[in-house]
């Protein structure tokens, strides 16, 4: 069977807009369709993602290897909620996660469910990789372009860094149904010619945007689809202490800091990972 697309255009609709429960069953549970590059180094394939298999130290390596002129690349950082949304929810936005340069497992929820299925993932979470990368691997005149948060964050941040050359733009809130406004962020994007795109504007905004960037063919440098890990970083919002990370109980600490935002993310779409995994099994 074919991989079926929700809309011709997979920027049209967010996951909000529609349940599960509204889809037909030959909707559910499609397989993803072959990767369209090849992957950097070795993979691991899970739930029809196909995870790098490296560690931290080498995924940080490999970005701040990459030369700054070599055409647009992105980066994404696959959690349980993406999963979800992608097998049950938006198949249609599969071409954006099979797109991108490195596909880095940001779950360890997903590593553990994967462990028991018999794939060992590296999990590099990206609030984790994004920290790394302002520490050690961007340089104060690198050339940043920074898509999403607030004025007083990218000041915090660049103060915090001593960045130089940094680019940024906010789009407005439901930008990505607009057409106009979309464009605009893509243009920021490719114009700005930065060395490091920074993507956080949630998912999956930031993995269409980036894999719209690549698709013009007109962009260098490197894309980071970092969701809110800019909020940690400058202290916008608090993360799970190194604890409940390791006992894989942040879903928990978010929401209990954000009830309202957090509660059907957590409470409804996240259990139906594990319907996921058990079909993944059975059929992969």
């Amino acid at each position: 069977m074919g991989h079926a697309r929700l809309d011709p255009d997979p920027t049209c609709l967010s996951s909000a807009d529609i349940s599960t429960d509204q889809l037909p069953t030959e909707w559910r549970f499609q397989p993803a369709p072959p990767p369209a590059t090849s992957a950097v180094g070795e993979t691991a394939r899970f739930l029809d993602f196909d995870f790098q298999q490296s560690d931290a130290a080498a995924v940080l390596q490999k970005i701040g290897t990459r030369g700054p002129d070599l055409p647009f690349a992105y980066v994404v950082t696959p959690n349980v909620d993406h999963v979800v949304r992608l097998e049950r929810i938006r198949s249609d936005l599969w071409p954006a996660y099979r797109r991108a340069w490195l596909t880095l497992c940001d779950s360890r929820i997903l590593a553990r469910l994967a462990d028991k299925a018999g794939v060992r993932l590296s999990v590099v979470p990206g609030s984790d990789l994004t920290a790394a990368l302002f520490d050690t691997v961007i340089a104060p005149n690198d050339k940043v372009a920074i898509l999403g948060g607030s004025p007083a964050m990218i000041a915090e941040l660049c103060r915090r860094y001593g960045l130089r050359n940094v680019q940024h733009f906010n789009p407005p809130m439901g930008f990505i149904h607009d057409a106009h406004q979309r464009s605009r962020a893509i243009s920021f994007l490719i114009e700005a010619h930065a060395r490091y795109s920074v993507l956080a504007v949630g998912s999956p905004q930031q993995e269409i945007l980036a894999w719209k960037v690549q698709a013009s063919g007109a962009a260098t440098g490197i894309g980071l689809c970092v969701g809110a890990s800019l909020d940690f970083l400058c202290s916008e919002k608090t993360r799970a202490p190194r604890m409940l990370q390791k006992l894989s109980l942040e879903w928990l600490f978010r929401l209990v800091q954000e009830p309202r935002r957090m509660w059907r993310r957590y409470l409804v779409d996240g259990p139906q990972i594990f319907a996921i995994v058990q079909h993944w099994r059975r059929t992969a």
